[in-house]
């Protein structure tokens, strides 16, 4: 599956997502101007990923390892929310087929906003985060 690295910009996030690692990662401001574009490559990319391991029964082979979701974003609008929860639906799915996935939720040390929503989503979709307070 094609990795994805994404540099962040004045108004997206920095994206990567590496299967070889077991890494996903978003880093920074999500508020680019035509967030349908910036997202579907990034949701299809992931939706298909998961989905083939679990169609060619390769759970116990990805299971080898942990892969990690690392959101460390420091502000989103309300159009990309919508796009980070299809992100964590797959989230959801994958680990309704038992695959090996943990999710960390960064958040600045005082942002009891960005905590609250992380708390949102990890209870929208009923999978448990990891919270990680960064201090600056």
């Amino acid at each position: 599956m094609k990795r994805i690295d994404i540099s962040a910009a004045d108004k997206s996030p920095q994206v990567i997502f590496d299967p070889e690692n077991y890494l996903y990662e978003m880093k920074g401001n999500s508020r680019p101007e035509n967030v349908r574009d910036f997202y579907y490559p990034i949701i299809d990319t992931l939706r298909k990923y998961f989905e083939k391991i679990v169609a060619e029964n390769e759970i116990l082979f990805f299971n080898r390892e942990c892969f990690k979701f690392n959101f460390k974003l420091e502000y989103f609008n309300s159009a990309s929310a919508k796009f980070i929860s299809d992100i964590l639906i797959i989230i959801k799915n994958s680990t309704e087929a038992k695959l090996n996935i943990k999710v960390y939720w960064y958040f600045d040390e005082g942002d009891d906003d960005m905590k609250e929503v992380g708390e949102d989503f990890s209870d929208m979709i009923s999978v448990p985060f990891n919270f990680i307070m960064v201090k600056r």
